[in-house]
């Protein structure tokens, strides 16, 4: 009982700050968090996050979807479940922040302008919503292993985490980017505009696709990195020479790329490097389908680095254009 009730004081810290910060006003969003293997804790339905009290927060049956008390849960309760029967997630935070909500009911990608915002948030999906309440989260736990953060269009961002802590501070974080681009544009207007992304992609595309993760997979990323103008640049100023290994959970495949002043001199079938990156299969397949950046599936767990991440980083911008040509080489 001491658990729950020290849980119940975290979700009120929580909605208190988020309407403090002008992240939640009025009635509107939603917070829950694991209670134990069976059950969670969830905002009633109409309360108001800026000011809630133990009694606006019930327990919730992850099974059953019973509640233990006469107070409704928030409507979003079925995302909130399902979203807890598919990850090990231990929190999750659904607000509507309003310069999120804003840029996004124009803006179909975050245009990332500083590193942090590349490096924690990376590409933040969105999902299209037509309700004002999430009636088909399917589409919302698809893009959640991508990234632990989504934006439902209209319908502001969820996030889910393993403390409310780091919740917060991604949205805390999205929203700042948000202000940062939408400040850029009034210096640049056309600071929104990506519509050259699809026309780029669809010009550099190839028909041939290898097996995930297989030598021939791997060998064209290393011909294509090889190729590119850009990564030559940036590692000749950056020294970028160092081995990087990548590996895929619970297989014998890893591969280390042997860098030399931003080339890839020798490929090796080893994890015997400095750095290693590994993760199992599918979030493998979304970093190579372009669905998933590296770097921020790093910092958000979704894969496990061996080495300093900080040594690492000052080869983010030719590590960065890597990761990018993964999605032109095309996997079965």
């Amino acid at each position: 009982m001491d658990n729950e009730h020290n849980l119940k004081d975290e979700i009120i810290k929580v909605g208190k700050r988020l309407y403090e910060t002008g992240l939640a006003v009025a009635k509107s969003g939603n917070i829950s968090c694991r209670l134990d293997e069976e059950n969670i804790l969830i905002t009633a339905s109409g309360t108001f996050l800026g000011d809630l009290h133990k009694e606006d927060i019930v327990k919730v049956n992850l099974a059953s979807g019973s509640c233990f008390c006469l107070e409704k849960p928030s409507s979003e309760l079925p995302l909130h479940s399902l979203i807890y029967k598919n990850f090990p997630a231990q929190v999750v935070i659904h607000a509507h922040p309003p310069l999120i909500n804003g840029y996004f009911a124009v803006a179909s990608s975050l245009k990332g302008l500083t590193f942090e915002t590349k490096f924690y948030l990376g590409d933040i999906p969105v999902v299209e919503q037509h309700t004002p309440t999430v009636t088909r989260p399917e589409p919302v736990i698809d893009a959640l292993k991508t990234n632990s953060m989504v934006i439902l269009r209209n319908h502001g961002a969820v996030v889910m985490a393993d403390k409310f802590s780091d919740g917060l501070n991604l949205i805390e974080a999205l929203e700042e980017a948000v202000r940062t681009a939408a400040v850029a544009r009034l210096f640049q207007k056309d600071i929104l505009d990506d519509l050259d992304v699809a026309l780029k992609e669809k010009l550099t595309g190839n028909d041939v696709s290898y097996q995930i993760f297989s030598r021939e997979h791997i060998q064209a990323i290393v011909e294509l990195v090889n190729k590119d103008e850009f990564i030559a640049q940036k590692g000749k100023e950056l020294d970028l020479t160092v081995r990087l290994a990548i590996k895929l959970d619970n297989s014998p495949n890893e591969f280390c790329f042997n860098f030399e002043k931003g080339k890839i001199t020798k490929l090796q079938d080893s994890s015997d490097a400095p750095f290693v990156i590994s993760a199992p299969a599918n979030i493998w397949e979304q970093v190579f389908l372009g669905k998933l950046d590296s770097f921020v599936a790093v910092t958000q767990g979704k894969m496990k680095l061996q080495g300093q991440l900080g040594q690492l980083s000052k080869w983010y911008v030719p590590f960065t254009r890597l990761f990018s040509l993964f999605k032109q080489i095309k996997i079965k």
